[in-house]
């Protein structure tokens, strides 16, 4: 392998959880929840899927029936598709749905899977460049710098900036080509099987890693070390 890409959310990156998530927009609002409303809103959120990065949802609303499915082709779809879903649970102050989804953009809102500076850093060391694409309805940059993750990435292909989406073989051409790199001796690596999967299209090879929370996945990059040795 002669370049790396790699998916964001569940892959190098992994959200907040939903309390935590809601925790956040509430520190920035002049709205005040008991412990027990705090939870119980959290768990509504979480099972309507509102929360970006977090779990999808177990039905989508028919008024989102025509967003949902390509909500990562531009921000304006990204986010009426997630305040969307967010507007599905009442909140004391409606304009808490909008500060959620303000939130989840925050560096804050993100932490970086344990091996993931590990196996970067090793990549550079290498001589390997390495891309990240995404799925995704804003800007994800900010989030690798705070994080001090920039610094290992060539370049950034993000479907909304490009509108369309995984796994349009498309988006990972683009990656190659900003890369330099030939897709037959192109690795990605990602934890959607249908998404990033299509990076098998432009003959890539495809690696899957798990989307669990940060602390049950300490490794689950690292093989990828072996992958382009």
């Amino acid at each position: 392998m002669t370049a790396v890409l790699f998916d964001f959310s569940g892959t190098l990156f992994r959200v907040e959880s939903t309390d935590s998530w809601l925790r956040g927009a509430l520190a920035g609002a002049d709205v005040r929840l008991t412990e027990a409303e705090l939870a119980s809103a959290a768990l509504a959120l979480e099972a309507v899927g509102a929360l970006p990065g977090g779990g999808d949802p177990a039905r989508v609303p028919e008024e989102l029936a025509d967003a949902w499915p390509v909500r990562d082709r531009s921000a304006e779809l990204h986010r009426a598709a997630y305040t969307g879903l967010a507007r599905q649970v009442p909140l004391p102050d409606p304009a808490l749905h909008d500060a959620l989804y303000e939130r989840h953009m925050t560096p804050d809102a993100w932490a970086p899977y344990p091996d993931a500076v590990e196996v970067l850093s090793a990549l550079r060391e290498r001589g390997i460049p390495v891309g990240v694409v995404s799925n995704i309805g804003w800007d994800l940059r900010p989030v690798f710098r705070a994080h001090g993750l920039d610094r290992y990435v060539d370049t950034y292909v993000l479907s909304f900036e490009h509108g369309i989406q995984k796994p349009d073989p498309r988006l990972f051409a683009a990656a190659c080509e900003a890369l330099g790199a030939e897709p037959g001796r192109t690795l990605m690596v990602g934890d959607d099987r249908r998404a990033d999967g299509g990076a098998t299209a432009l003959g890539c090879k495809v690696h899957f890693v798990d989307h669990l929370p940060a602390a049950d996945r300490p490794d689950g990059l690292r093989p990828v070390l072996d992958l382009v040795s």
